[in-house]
């Protein structure tokens, strides 16, 4: 049985997702990120959390050599930095505060949540590269995350 993939699509759009940039350094030192919703908490013990990038993207091969990244989770005032990170042009960095931490992968330092990683695998998976990190060292900031549903940016709503 063979799959329709924009209904595929449609239906894992279905899931609401948080919205991440996720950055590292080229060999060269320079500073790279990208808009990422498939972030996740893959263990505590060790601390690793994973993510996943398109095997055609050109950012594969920095992430690929890249010993560090850092995952950066947006707050919902910040649209503007993942808007900028999803796009194609323009200098991505010059959107958000931005600094570097332990690993010296930029770190946004506003996100709700930073998780500077060192890089321990990479496997590829269909279509995708899937990185796993582990977690060296975490940032906690304040506010309500900004979310992504059926192809829109979305609020928060009540607590149930």
């Amino acid at each position: 049985m063979s799959l329709d993939a924009k209904q595929l699509r449609g239906a894992l759009g279905r899931f609401t997702t948080g919205i991440t940039i996720v950055t590292c350094r080229t060999a060269e030192g320079d500073p790279i990120g990208l808009t990422v919703n498939s972030f996740n908490a893959l263990s505590l013990e060790p601390a690793l959390i994973l993510w996943s990038l398109r095997n055609a993207s050109p950012s594969v091969a920095a992430f690929e050599q890249a010993a560090h990244f850092t995952v950066n989770v947006l707050g919902q005032t910040q649209m503007d930095v993942s808007q900028a990170f999803a796009g194609r042009s323009g200098d991505r960095f010059a959107v958000g505060a931005w600094g570097q931490g332990l690993t010296e992968a930029p770190l946004l330092r506003d996100a709700l949540a930073s998780f500077e990683c060192a890089r321990e695998s990479v496997q590829v998976a269909g279509d995708h590269r899937l990185f796993i990190g582990r977690v060296l060292q975490v940032h906690q900031g304040e506010g309500e995350p900004l979310v992504y549903h059926a192809g829109c940016y979305r609020a928060l709503g009540d607590i149930l």
